[in-house]
């Protein structure tokens, strides 16, 4: 088998691999992060790369315009050296890890709503400190039955303790070792105490959990004290495996179609260990003493964190391996911690609303509202339920990752060189950008998509189907090669030597995303038998959600035309519901109650849902009496 030589600019980095893989892989395995939204199909475009030196073998060159093909781009994904290699990688092409990621409320503000919501602090393990009396030759039993005999003097009856063959083969040394004085760490499975793990000695005033939010694009990892409930500090990153596709259907179709579900897995796995790891070490923590983790994710995310095959969530009718999760040591799928740590997961309703959901709701207070209350958590999907404290109704719009960046020429996530924020003068036509990071843009992010779509119409650049006005003869608007497009920043004005522009083909991706979130608000309330006007208000969570604009969200009719203190921003409501199902047993058992509540509507399969859909399409929606303050705007 032949060797090539692939050097990659401006890494520096030069590796040596084997003929027939492709680019993509092989800066992978060089540590290079490409972006990629389709998971390697070569649909997205995100991955390209300039070929300076050698010959390769190119399956396409979709997404690519002539005049780049010419200059040397290639679709990494669909690229294989046919000699040794020398690549530039554009800055527009690097994975960047410097996204404003949501970590939910502040540490106090969480530790005292769980204070009020619970006075009790209970995670799901338990550590017990036991004195045995050391044995002698007329008080021979066991080990194994001194130590049930004396957990029989708190009440546990003996023959309803169980403990592990593994546990077992260690238990006479540990004894030994704390001089007859041992910790339990235990749990409790309907009427059993089963023991998960020993200590040697009194270790219960050592006791750490973790928090654990996967979501599609981030992982979030909260480090709590399991004696008071205090969190003692907080990282996240990237989901790495953003590598294999921006959204969950195409991590479906990377983990069923291409065998990767156990790479998924493992880079899932690998994320929270690094996690972890940055927590412990920063805080001096071994971390053996976490003996406690809570999970929340969507169903696909969480089926990926336990390996459990997802094929069956996209196809029809749409059925997950399970929403409720059984209970799972964390040595059994390689967390890094205590072998013995129990893992509790959220539980979910259905394929596409997961347990992320039902910790939203929970961190909502949604079930306790009185009045009828919204709740939609926006990310790579978008998740909606409506309710109250007596009935609880929910689905998942199909929205798309397009404000992730998926499917949008210059489209980027939330990280440094986006342009998140946008004013168009309404005279000069002039841009005015904010740009995260405060240096030159590479690309536009969700925010500043929703921005730019939103002043595009205002000040008459597109109409109400989104079309671009190529008549008002702006030098910002003009035929690219796919199509009419506007320019958003000018080359000269860029971080990456190009002109960043938003073409038609973005604003009708743009434009289909939003109508699937309204028509989805829209379905509910309709089945419901309400309409928007008897929402008391709307719970808006997400790490995406933290950063929109209301008015500019209204005026393209991606959220409803209500005041706007109706509108509460939450946050990251996955992270703070399992931190307080990490801590209190009253939590865990409402959010299960929330989970089975929750009425699940398939909008996939809904002609009705269809019909919603198709008049959304519009700026801000066909019916313009629906948005009575963006009428207002356009008559000014």
């Amino acid at each position: 088998m032949k060797k090539y030589k692939v050097t990659f600019k401006p890494f520096e980095k030069t590796i040596e691999i084997a003929s027939g893989q492709n680019l993509f892989d092989i800066a992978k395995k060089a540590g290079i992060e490409l972006n990629s939204s389709c998971g390697g199909e070569g649909t997205c475009g995100k991955c390209k790369v300039i070929v300076k030196e050698g010959k390769f073998k190119a399956a396409s060159f979709i997404k690519l315009s002539q005049s780049e093909i010419e200059k040397g781009y290639v679709l990494a994904c669909q690229t294989e050296p046919m000699t040794d290699l020398l690549i530039d990688v554009p800055p527009e092409s690097i994975m960047r890890k410097g996204q404003k990621i949501a970590t939910g409320s502040r540490a106090k503000d969480l530790e005292k709503l769980l204070k009020n919501l619970d006075k009790e602090i209970k995670p799901r393990a338990r550590k017990i400190a036991l004195t045995l009396t050391p044995p002698d030759l007329e008080d021979n039993i066991s080990d194994t039955d001194r130590m049930k005999r004396e957990l029989s003097k708190s009440g546990y009856i003996p023959e309803r303790i169980y403990c592990s063959l593994k546990l077992l083969r260690d238990l006479n040394h540990i004894l030994r070792e704390g001089n007859w004085k041992i910790t339990l760490t235990t749990i409790e499975r309907g009427n059993t105490l089963e023991i998960i793990g020993i200590e040697a000695g009194d270790t219960t005033g050592l006791r750490y959990g973790l928090a654990v939010d996967i979501g599609t694009t981030t992982i979030v990892v909260y480090l709590v004290n399991l004696i008071g409930g205090k969190i003692i500090d907080i990282a996240s990153t990237y989901n790495s495996q953003a590598r294999c596709g921006d959204d969950v259907i195409t991590r479906i179709v990377y983990a069923t179609e291409r065998g990767g579900l156990g790479e998924l897995n493992n880079l899932v796995i690998s994320d929270v260990n690094d996690l972890v790891k940055i927590l412990t070490e920063k805080q001096k923590i071994d971390p053996r003493l976490i003996d406690s983790i809570v999970i929340s994710g969507n169903t696909t995310m969480t089926h990926l964190f336990f390996g459990i095959d997802p094929k069956y969530i996209r196809e029809e009718p749409y059925i997950p391996a399970a929403n409720l999760f059984p209970l799972v040591m964390a040595g059994e799928i390689g967390i890094e911690v205590n072998t013995d740590a129990v893992i509790y997961a959220l539980p979910g309703v259905a394929s596409y609303v997961g347990g992320d959901i039902t910790s939203g709701v929970l961190a909502a207070g949604l079930n306790k509202e009185e009045e009828l209350t919204l709740f939609i958590d926006v990310g790579t999907n978008g998740e909606i339920v409506l309710g109250n404290s007596e009935w609880l109704m929910t689905a998942a719009c199909s929205a798309g990752p397009c404000f992730e960046g998926s499917g949008i020429k210059h489209g980027m996530r939330a990280t440094d060189g986006a342009i998140e924020e946008i004013n168009i003068d309404r005279k000069t036509y002039d841009v005015h950008r904010g740009v995260i990071g405060d240096e030159k843009p590479i690309g536009i992010c969700g925010s500043g998509m929703i921005d730019a779509i939103a002043e595009m119409f205002l000040s008459g650049v597109i109409d109400q189907k989104g079309k671009i006005r190529e008549e008002i003869g702006l030098p910002r608007i003009r035929k690219g090669e796919e199509g009419v497009e506007f320019v958003i920043a000018w080359k000269e004005e860029t971080g990456i030597n190009k002109d960043i522009v938003l073409t038609e083909a973005d604003i009708n991706n743009i434009l289909r995303a939003k109508a699937a979130i309204y028509a989805g608000f829209s379905i509910l309330l309709k089945e419901a038998g309400s309409s928007f006007s008897d929402v008391s208000k709307v719970y808006i969570a997400g790490g995406f959600g933290n950063y929109i604009d209301v008015e500019k969200a209204i005026t393209i009719g991606l959220l409803p035309d209500m005041p706007p203190e109706k509108f509460i921003f939450l946050g990251n409501t996955s992270i703070m519901g399992a931190y307080f199902c990490l801590l209190s047993k009253k939590m865990r058992k409402e959010a299960e109650g929330i989970a089975r509540k929750m009425t699940y509507i398939e909008l996939s399969v809904s002609r009705a849902f269809m019909d919603e859909y198709l008049s959304a399409l519009f700026l801000p929606h066909t019916d313009i009496t629906a948005f009575p303050t963006v009428q207002k705007m356009l008559k000014s």
